[in-house]
């Protein structure tokens, strides 16, 4: 992507006549779910909910959350908060319809994952 970029940049800029220089800085590394992390989410959001949708075409949301998966086993989900803006977007509506499922969930992770 960034040898696009930089590709893009330069040759819009000779076509008009100019010269383009791209500094480019990574600062969020890609979201990648543990794979043990994202099946055990998904097995508990099956029990509560009996509606997981485990596969789907990747999306590419900037979030900070990569930073924790960098660091420690886990998994980052989408509860379905339905037909609304993306997340961090000032159009997002958050739909309290899910708060129950959403609570259940977390508690469900919670309890399965205390010692007996």
């Amino acid at each position: 992507m960034q040898k696009r970029l930089r590709e893009l940049a330069e040759l819009t800029a000779q076509a008009n006549g100019a010269k383009a220089h791209l500094d480019y800085t990574s600062r969020v590394p890609p979201t990648i779910n543990n794979p043990e992390a994202a099946a055990r989410a998904a097995k508990v959001a099956q029990a509560v909910s009996g509606n997981v949708i485990r596969e789907f075409d990747p999306v590419m949301p900037g979030e900070d959350f990569s930073e924790m998966l960098a660091e420690r086993p886990g998994a980052f989900l989408f509860i379905g908060n339905g037909d609304s803006a993306a997340l961090h977007n000032p159009a997002y509506e958050f739909n309290d319809d899910i708060i129950p499922a959403g609570s259940t969930w977390y508690a469900e992770m919670a309890e399965r994952r205390m010692p007996i």
